[in-house]
């Protein structure tokens, strides 16, 4: 973790590694939520959508955070001058005590922020695997992690931060013992992944699909496919671009990296390749895997036969690396490996499915498959999918019509989410379908017609919170 002369030395521009006179340790974590403070940590204070972070510099401070890295222009502005060392420049380090709690002020903080983790990712020679896509990019980083951690001491994110203030904070994260390290990398648009790329300096990367989910903000396919192909652009000559031989816009990144390509897929056009898929319900499923003229049957626990989609770029990668079969599948099996669907005990004996992450046509359409290998009534609550832009109602009348094929009972949630329900019945008139307007709403439609041996699906976008209706049903605070 860096250093309190890190920190100055790349607010201030001045060489880092040359700054170290002694002064302070190194911090234990950098923090940007206050609640998340501990002894000897450096809170980092970043506007955030709803609150300004330096609203709880004290907070992070009395938790026992030893800095706070702050705005000079928010300083200027306190009506009471802070009873603490204000550091600026090299210079303020001079008779800093190393236990001492101090502010350092910057122009923007997260400018300094994103500049010490480039700087501190630098000291490190090991290999960065960058994964993006617009569906499966937290499944897939999840999964890598699982398997390279059977044999090599890995950093990878955490839940998803994948931006332009999660990266930073996770190469923040390095030590020495570490050996390489997964990094998930979202976009808001064109240059973000350049960015984060930049500051990286991945070797691998993965490119699991161009998709709809960012057509709001991207307003075509292909502009999504420019942002996502930042990855392979910035891998080097040595490295490998691991691609989605299915998704069109994936394959044809082939010819925009340095990289070698490694197409993964359920062709045998790929490099890697899998066939022979089943599904076991909710003990997860079995597939084969082709790869350079051998073959190996897996049985993994993750659930779904989409899941083969999030499997086989982590099983490319891994043999590239050198894993043999069983330790690629052990990690494929790692009780640790955290899988986005949940399933719960529903009221009256009935099953919960929870897959409330995120949404978008696709992986409603995998989860839709998911439900109907399951044995029982099948029933499916599904809100709003954000982010569609100007496919918005033609990707909810598609989920519509592969609810219509799979659930005995829909409910649909929001105002948005209406086209959903309205698709289903025109497909299949006989299909009962109640549309609620709120989440509370679609708690008290469902929690009576609920039976032993239903099986409820439930699924949103974030922005639709369907969480609540999962805490609501199974009684979780």
């Amino acid at each position: 973790m860096i250093t309190l002369e890190d920190l100055v030395g790349s607010a201030t521009g001045s060489d880092a590694f040359e700054l170290g006179s002694g002064q302070g340790r190194p911090f234990a974590h950098a923090v940007i939520d206050s609640r998340l403070a501990d002894f000897n940590d450096l809170f980092v204070a970043l506007p955030g959508e709803q609150v300004d972070g330096h609203r709880f510099v004290g907070d992070a401070l009395q938790r026992g955070a030893r800095a706070a890295l702050v705005r000079e222009a928010w300083l200027a502005q306190q009506d009471a001058a802070w009873d603490l060392p204000v550091i600026r420049n090299a210079t303020d380090l001079a008779g800093i005590d190393p236990d001492q709690t101090v502010l350092v002020a910057v122009a923007d903080p997260l400018t300094t922020l994103q500049g010490v983790a480039a700087t501190y990712r630098r000291r490190f020679a090991l290999d960065v695997v960058g994964i993006t896509g617009s569906v499966g990019k937290t499944s897939t980083k999840e999964a890598l992690a699982a398997v390279l951690r059977q044999r090599l001491s890995t950093l990878y994110s955490v839940k998803s931060y994948n931006n332009e203030i999660g990266v930073p904070l996770t190469l923040l994260r390095l030590t020495p013992e570490h050996q390489i390290a997964v990094l998930e990398m979202g976009t808001y648009g064109p240059g973000d992944i350049a960015l984060l790329c930049e500051w990286a300096q991945p070797r691998y990367g993965i490119v699991t699909n161009v998709g709809v989910s960012h057509l709001e903000r991207m307003k075509t396919p292909d502009v999504v496919a420019h942002a996502k192909s930042e990855l392979p652009r910035a891998l080097p000559a040595d490295g490998i671009a691991v691609l989605n031989y299915d998704d069109e816009r994936a394959r044809n990144m082939a010819g925009l990296t340095a990289a070698r390509p490694l197409f993964y897929g359920l062709t045998p056009q790929a490099d890697v390749w899998a066939d022979d898929i089943s599904s076991h319900g909710l003990q997860g499923i079995s597939f084969t895997v082709h790869s350079c003229n051998t073959a190996h049957r897996f049985t993994i626990p993750l659930v779904g036969r989409h899941s083969v989609q999030t499997a086989l770029p982590v099983v490319a990668l891994a043999r590239e690396l050198g894993f043999p079969w069983e330790a690629i599948e052990a990690g494929l099996c790692d009780p640790l490996l955290q899988q986005r669907i949940r399933v719960l005990p529903g009221p009256n004996g009935a099953t919960i499915i929870d897959d409330t992450y995120n949404a978008a046509p696709v992986s409603c359409k995998a989860a839709l498959n998911l439900l109907h290998d399951l044995p029982g009534r099948h029933l499916a609550v599904f809100a709003e999918m954000a982010e569609l832009g100007p496919v918005e109602e033609a990707g909810h009348r598609e989920v519509g019509e592969a609810a219509a094929m799979v659930v005995d009972q829909l409910v649909v949630v929001g105002p948005k989410a209406r086209s959903i329900g309205q698709a289903a019945r025109a497909l299949r008139p006989d299909l009962p379908v109640a549309f609620a307007a709120t989440n509370t709403e679609a708690v008290e439609v469902l929690r009576p017609m609920l039976v032993a041996g239903d099986v409820l699906l439930v699924k949103g976008a974030r922005v639709a919170a369907t969480e609540q209706i999962v805490r609501d049903l199974v009684g979780e605070e």
